[in-house]
């Protein structure tokens, strides 16, 4: 019998391996990306304190309102430029990027654009 394979276990699996490495702190937070189906969620995290800094997603009233007609990517790419746009107004420019075990392709990627479009480094 052929057994199916489970995507996102796979992919928590990636996730793990990923964060051994990756951390954020204060000073460089860490810039988590979580993909749904429809939407996409970013989050800075403190992992020091165990603190969320700032967020942003398409679920946000003002990015809805302004990706109404964009494709998914597109999307993604407003999400990474208004998480930068909410970390600078926290003095953060730096961050470490991690892609939750997702491809670094497609939406992450544009989440990523975006953020450095918007000021942050990584």
């Amino acid at each position: 019998m052929i057994k199916k394979i489970d995507k996102n276990k796979e992919r928590q699996r990636r996730h793990i391996r990923v964060r051994k490495k990756v951390s954020g702190t204060a000073e460089m937070p860490r810039l988590c990306v979580y993909r749904s189906l429809n939407h996409i969620y970013v989050q800075l995290i403190d992992d020091v304190k165990g603190v969320t800094v700032c967020s942003a997603s398409t679920m946000e009233k003002d990015v809805k309102a302004a990706i109404k007609d964009m494709t998914k990517t597109d999307a993604a790419k407003a999400v990474g430029k208004r998480v930068a746009e909410k970390a600078l107004e926290k003095g953060l420019k730096a961050v470490v990027f991690d892609r939750g075990g997702y491809l670094y392709t497609g939406r992450v990627k544009a989440v990523a654009d975006g953020a450095r479009e918007g000021g942050l480094i990584f």
